[in-house]
């Protein structure tokens, strides 16, 4: 695993400051603490910081064709290069290392841009092209591997893999984009294609990108989608053996490693599935990782303890207390741009530990989109059997009135909390899955934002993320446009960006079977029915794995990676977002209304609502809006 930055002049060879260079590439040592390499030619610059698992003696990078006119840096692993490599060779290639980057190299040469079609694996990567004067970036299937870029007005454009490295060139423009601030409130997080900031994207996943001295203008491509087509028609039974082999060669591809090598292990179904399989492909006792928590609402370990006792695995557990909130400046460091998933601290201690025994861990991530495995795919099933009985004339003004006159029961058992239920059902059935995922909800949004911010969105509304999608989704079950939405959203811009930033500040390399592309467009394949039966999500997964995991792990109720947050604000952070209204970051850009978050923190703190999630949103903002230079006096201004 690694880190990459790059500058490249589109209107001609003017020379690339070598200083500039560098500090945008060691920027990224956390990525790659073990070497660094540079590039450097009139007109094009990259640099590279490495993480050495593969060909430790000679897989440094930037990495070069034979004469030298192809060069790559490159994040990521690519599973089938070995294959790769054989097939290269036959059409007459030569190699000089064992490492999959010279790979990326050759499959440029003799396939152009679709060589990224040839890819198995996890990948962001740039290819410049002396030859046409071409630079090409592509990234993964499922966005495991980041890769931001920014065309300046100077005729530049740089690259890199985390937005930190952009941050350093000084003529890239530090201004807030009014859209991304919108859809970070509405998801947690600002999807792709954006960035925080209007300057800078994020190449989105299954896209490659190219552009030139010929060519100053981006061609983009998307080379890969999931499309949720009914599959061959076997048995469920015939479906879960195949299921499970499917898995252990997902499982197997990703144990290829010279460091020492193991796995998360939550105990949740995912990453138990992940070690199950890890512990019959090995004669090694497998090193699984885990963290407990002090509050049992929150604490999965036993869970876990259950599955390393099963596989006997080499099993080390750490306590992360529930005041872990002194993280709070370190992701927003990290993150670069506002991020709200409140996950991000244990995955962030989960990964410290396993750092310190091993360099590459396996996880479970991808397993809930997958195999519709979240509670709101459930929900929405049912609210879409409503739907389907009433129509919109009928079910918007008997269930609107509905939520609007019933309380908002914060405090009440879930089965009492109708209010958000009423208010989905009034609505289409994309915008009542919005009001699922929402983070921030499109009312609080009105009453959050000033009146001046407002208008300059002109109306602008976060769904139009998921109606990009839906519109280009290639199925017409619920369930299956959902899970779709969600492997174009939630999966790379929160959980996959979450589990990168988190591993990398410690210098871990995460590897995901169950998002082999492969994998993937398998199960998509599969009978809703099987994925979501009744109450029951990942039904056919489940099924499968029965002989290696114990009910117990299997049917257990979904826990999730939580903290309290609402603890937080009522106890040890009380005084502290009691001052939130006045800081900065949230009173001085015009953002916000900021007699309503004095209003949501002192019915927060008074327990006559639960605003937390709201609350730490703003929390995570205003932290990174000091990251961006905010607080120091300048340098982030608004479009």
């Amino acid at each position: 695993m690694c880190g990459f930055v790059g500058i490249v002049d589109l209107q001609g060879t003017r020379d690339i400051d070598p200083g500039l260079l560098d500090r945008m590439n060691d920027s990224l040592t956390h990525r790659g603490p073990d070497e660094r390499g540079v590039h450097n030619v009139p007109g094009v610059g990259l640099g590279h910081r490495r993480l050495s698992i593969i060909d430790l003696s000679s897989g440094q990078q930037p990495l070069y064709n034979e004469d030298r006119s192809v060069v790559v840096v490159y994040n990521g692993e690519i599973y089938n290069h070995t294959s790769l490599r054989e097939e290269l060779q036959r059409h007459g290639h030569t190699f000089r290392t064992h490492c999959d980057t010279e790979v990326i190299v050759h499959a440029w040469e003799q396939w152009g841009e679709d060589c990224v079609t040839h890819f198995n694996g996890m990948f962001a990567f740039a290819v410049w092209d002396s030859n046409r004067s071409e630079l090409f970036l592509a990234r993964d299937r499922l966005g495991i591997k980041p890769l931001y870029y920014a065309l300046l007005d100077n005729g530049h454009v740089i690259f890199g893999s985390e937005l930190k490295a952009l941050l350093l060139h000084p003529d890239f423009k530090r201004t807030l984009d009014d859209r991304a601030i919108e859809e970070y409130f509405a998801f947690g997080y600002v999807p792709e294609p954006r960035t925080i900031l209007a300057g800078a994207n994020k190449l989105r996943p299954a896209h490659s990108l190219k552009l030139g001295r010929q060519r100053p203008v981006p061609d983009q491509r998307e080379y890969w989608d999931v499309a949720f087509e009914p599959g061959s028609s076997v048995t469920i039974e015939q479906a879960q053996e195949e299921l499970i082999e499917r898995l252990r060669g997902c499982v197997d591809r990703r144990l290829m490693a010279e460091v020492p090598l193991g796995a998360f292990l939550s105990g949740g179904v995912d990453s138990s599935a992940v070690v199950a399989m890890m512990a019959g492909l090995t004669d090694s006792k497998v090193n699984t990782c885990s963290i407990s928590f002090g509050d049992p609402q929150f604490d999965e370990s036993r869970y876990a303890k259950m599955v390393a006792d099963q596989y006997s695995t080499n099993h080390f557990v750490e306590n992360v207390e529930s005041d872990d909130f002194g993280l709070i400046e370190t992701l927003a460091a990290h993150y670069d741009e506002p991020f709200a998933d409140s996950s991000a601290i244990p995955t962030y201690r989960v990964c410290e530990l396993a750092r310190k025994h091993v360099i590459v861990a396996l996880s479970g991530d991808g397993g809930d989109e997958t195999f519709a495995g979240y509670r709101r795919y459930r929900w929405h099933s049912y609210e879409e059997k409503v739907r389907s009985l009433l129509p919109q004339a009928i079910r918007a003004p008997v269930f609107g009135f509905l939520g609007s006159a019933y309380p908002k029961l914060d405090w009440a058992p879930k089965p009492l909390r109708a209010k958000t239920t009423f208010q989905a059902l009034a609505r289409d059935s994309l915008a009542g899955f919005m009001d699922s995922v929402s983070f921030v909800s499109s009312q609080n949004r009105e009453i959050l934002f000033s009146q001046d911010f407002q208008k300059t969105l002109e109306g602008y509304n976060a769904i139009e993320v998921l109606r990009h999608h839906a519109g280009r989704g290639q199925t017409s079950d619920p369930l299956s446009l959902v899970q779709y939405l969600d492997l174009k959203t939630y999966l790379p811009g929160d959980i996959l960006t979450k589990v990168d930033r988190a591993s990398m500040a410690h210098s871990l390399e995460v590897r995901v079977p169950l998002l082999d592309h492969t994998f993937t467009e398998w199960a998509s394949g599969l009978k809703p029915k099987w994925r979501l039966k009744g109450r029951e999500g990942k039904h056919i997964f489940k099924q499968a794995l029965t002989g290696h995991l114990s009910n117990d792990v299997l049917y257990r109720e979904k826990m999730g990676f939580a903290v309290p947050l609402s603890n937080w604000f009522r106890g040890p952070l009380k005084e502290h977002i009691q001052d939130l209204p006045d800081s900065p970051g949230l009173s001085q850009l015009g953002i916000f209304d900021t007699s309503t978050i004095r209003t949501m923190v002192k019915q927060h703190q008074s327990g006559v609502r639960d605003h937390s999630t709201i609350i730490w949103s703003l929390v995570m903002f205003d932290a990174s809006m000091r990251h961006l230079g905010l607080s120091a006096g300048g340098g982030v201004s608004r479009a």
